[in-house]
């Protein structure tokens, strides 16, 4: 909705249809006991009314049009658009008090990726971004994404935003929605994870569509969506309902080794652990509250799935370290030599300055990772 629909004339007050009705009894010279026989209702109920504390109904407004003479729409048309007034300013009010909320969320940059418009108006700023969650006021955020408080504890993450990255989670949420997925199989996405697999050593424009397309069929959405600021993250897994689950992807950190070893960690979790669980991946590692067993089987899971870990120890073991026998041993075991640097230099065998030009390096065009 863009700006100029926004501009329209919205009162600032609320007329009380029981002060229109107040100033109708005395016009007519009419008592709140006479109006009370005439119509049934009972004079503690007529004051209720001409309080607002009771609204108007049809019933109500038939008999004021028999008893005042004043058509029932009339009444009904006083309450409706009493109850709608009061309603945006109530809402005002609480948009008023929830601007803080904004500040946390990094709006700035979702408008730069398309996810949201841009508004000059706070008011109108936070509602758009309100939409975007799905949700009707801030107190539901909570409601929401109850789990984020847990996942990234303020008092030791001050430099992450549980509000920047639930809106980094939503917007994986909203394009895993346009992915049509079958029903999930755990079989299939197993035999699905052995032919992503050999897709390692391809550039972003092959493996993406295979990758997605291998996944749905086993009933798993794999988006891909531009980290945002305070959210540091690089990945994370979750179920949408009982036969369909996510994984989102971050490149955060752009070398094929990270890419590929978050995405099978992942995995790991939908293969491993329960349906209810958010599993939130730290670019650096970090602890963030959540389940620190089922993140090192995750870890487990990844390692072996990219290089089994015989040959990787067998490797290690030979003392091979030059280029040449990496390239050599990435194509014994079928995998891309960035990823068997990145597996050297993790378990702290090969030094983080040496061999990344074995690594590929992606960058995001706005919606798609080349």
């Amino acid at each position: 909705m863009g700006e100029s629909v926004k501009n329209q004339y919205e009162p600032n007050y609320a007329i009380l249809p029981g002060e229109v009705l107040s100033d109708e009894l005395g016009m007519r010279d009419m008592t709140q006991q006479e109006l009370a026989k005439r119509t049934g209702l009972t004079p503690k109920h007529i004051v209720s009314i001409i309080k607002g504390k009771s609204p108007i109904t049809p019933e109500t407004a038939i008999k004021l049009e028999r008893a005042i003479g004043m058509p029932a729409n009339y009444w009904l048309n006083l309450e409706s658009n009493y109850q709608e007034i009061k309603a945006r300013l109530d809402e005002e009010k609480q948009l008023e008090s929830d601007l803080s909320w904004l500040k946390r969320i990094p709006v700035n940059e979702m408008v730069k990726l398309d996810w949201i418009k841009r508004y000059k108006d706070k008011k109108e700023q936070l509602k758009e971004v309100l939409q975007f969650f799905g949700i009707a006021s801030v107190e539901q955020w909570g409601d929401m994404w109850p789990r984020l408080s847990v996942a990234y504890r303020q008092s030791s993450q001050s430099s992450v935003f549980p509000e920047a990255v639930s809106a980094w989670l939503r917007k994986g949420e909203i394009d895993a929605a346009s992915i049509n997925c079958a029903p999930y199989n755990k079989q299939n996405f197993r035999k699905a994870l052995d032919k992503i697999r050999a897709l390692t050593d391809m550039s972003p424009e092959e493996f993406v569509p295979r990758m997605q397309a291998l996944c749905s069929e086993a009933g798993v959405a794999v988006v891909f969506v531009p980290s945002l600021p305070k959210t540091g993250v690089s990945g994370a897994t979750r179920w949408v309902h009982s036969d369909k689950a996510v994984i989102q992807l971050s490149l955060r950190y752009r070398s094929n080794d990270h890419l590929w070893f978050t995405f099978f960690h992942e995995a790991g979790h939908i293969l491993l652990h329960g349906k209810k669980d958010l599993f939130i991946e730290r670019s650096d590692k970090s602890s963030n509250g959540l389940d620190e067993e089922k993140e090192s089987e995750a870890n487990r899971f990844a390692q072996n799935e990219l290089i089994p870990a015989r040959a990787m120890e067998k490797f290690i073991q030979g003392g091979g370290r030059t280029k040449a026998e990496i390239r050599s041993f990435a194509e014994q075991v079928g995998i891309a030599p960035g990823i068997v640097v990145g597996q050297l230099q993790y378990r702290g065998v090969l030094d983080f300055k040496f061999c990344n030009d074995l690594k590929q390096f992606y960058k995001w065009n706005h919606e798609q990772a080349y």
